[in-house]
């Protein structure tokens, strides 16, 4: 049902010209409707000729770096933010310039590390960084050189909002990196094969132990006896091993925002399944970049709309006075995410209660921008 949408009730609060809004909506409006970030299906979504679109979307691509414009949408009132690495193989990318080898060391592709933001139980996002073994060797750049890039790029909005991020982080470069901007962080612990020491104020180490249904928690431990952090372990009965989360925050206060964390549905699920941003390939990585950032944009606008119309079909996700029947319907549909609801979802409004509810959406994305944010 995405023909209902239209970008470019959304764009003028981004884009300073007229002009580069309006290309930007009609292109925005082929991804959804494509749901794919290749230029050759986005050109045929778009009105006119396939081959005026292409060179239309190349253009566009050469006017406006579209992944600078991306920081804009950083959620100056989000509780933290989140650090979200994922694989993307490219098994036939034989010749492509930025495609490595992944972890197995065998898998053709590349990593895209995703900066985002939480809103309703999702994430949207704010910036990222790509980068694969092949990249790292060229630039002799480290994979901790391309994660510091994209914290360095985030940390003048962070002020106090920790960075939450995943067991790929635990690692000590990377904290002494974080204590030594002065950003706040919650990292998963990794407690694989090779678990980091921790050693208390005297140099003895501390071995974590936490039992099945308890909790404990560990404070001013030093981690590989370098960097001071509080640690705290939950063990959840269901569960087959315990959580372990590190900071520099309070251990209780670090352990909610984990589980907040956890709770929210991962945006590359969406990116991947509904606008199949995994299958995005270009020759040049600034060019697959500018696509990628492109296609998260289109991804914001789809969910927020999305998000308000599941509101108005279904109302909202608590509701006691509802009947029983209405209630498991509701629950059934706010399952699922907004942009699900905007692409697959067969619904009937009135033309003019459509229009109401994208200026509302429009108002809420107007919300997320940041006037004149430079990530240089």
């Amino acid at each position: 049902m995405n023909q209902c949408i239209k970008a470019a009730a959304f764009l003028p609060h981004l884009f300073d010209q007229e002009s580069l809004a309006a290309k930007a909506a009609i292109i925005i409006e082929a991804i959804l409707a494509a749901c794919s970030p290749r230029m050759s299906a986005i050109a045929q979504h778009m009105p006119g000729s396939e081959t005026a679109n292409y060179k239309l979307i190349q253009r566009f691509l050469g006017q406006v770096d579209v992944k600078a414009l991306l920081w804009r949408l950083f959620q100056a009132d989000a509780p933290f933010v989140i650090g979200d690495p994922t694989e993307m193989p490219r098994p036939q990318a034989r010749q492509t310039s930025y495609v490595g080898k992944l972890q197995d060391g065998k898998t053709r592709g590349y990593w895209l590390l995703l900066l985002a933001t939480p809103l309703r139980g999702r994430a949207l996002p704010c910036g990222f960084v790509t980068y694969s073994s092949k990249t790292i060797a060229q630039m002799q750049r480290s994979r901790n050189q391309y994660h510091w890039e994209a914290f360095d790029q985030i940390k003048a909005l962070l002020g106090d909002k920790p960075l939450v991020l995943d067991r790929e982080f635990s690692y000590l470069e990377l904290l002494q990196y974080l204590v030594q901007v002065s950003v706040n962080f919650v990292i998963r612990l990794n407690l694989g094969s090779h678990p980091p020491t921790f050693y208390d104020a005297t140099g003895r180490k501390v071995p974590l132990i936490v039992g099945l249904g308890e909790q404990v928690t560990y404070r001013q431990l030093r981690y590989m006896n370098q960097v001071c952090v509080n640690v705290i372990g939950v063990w959840r009965k269901g569960h087959a091993q315990p959580l372990w989360v590190m900071s520099n925050l309070a251990p209780e206060q670090a352990l909610a925002i984990y589980t907040a964390r956890m709770k929210i549905e991962e945006t590359f699920r969406d990116l991947k399944n509904l606008l199949n941003l995994d299958k995005l390939m270009n020759k040049s990585q600034a060019h697959l970049e500018q696509m990628a950032a492109l296609v998260m944009l289109a991804f914001t606008i789809g969910v927020l709309y999305g998000e308000t119309l599941r509101d108005e079909l279904y109302g909202p996700a608590a509701d006691p006075q509802s009947a029983s029947a209405h209630r498991t319907r509701q629950r059934k549909w706010q399952a699922y995410s907004g942009l699900f609801i905007l692409l697959k979802h067969k619904f009937t409004l009135p033309a003019k209660r459509l229009r109401q509810l994208q200026r509302q959406a429009a108002a809420d994305f107007a919300l997320l921008i940041l006037p004149g944010f430079d990530s240089s």
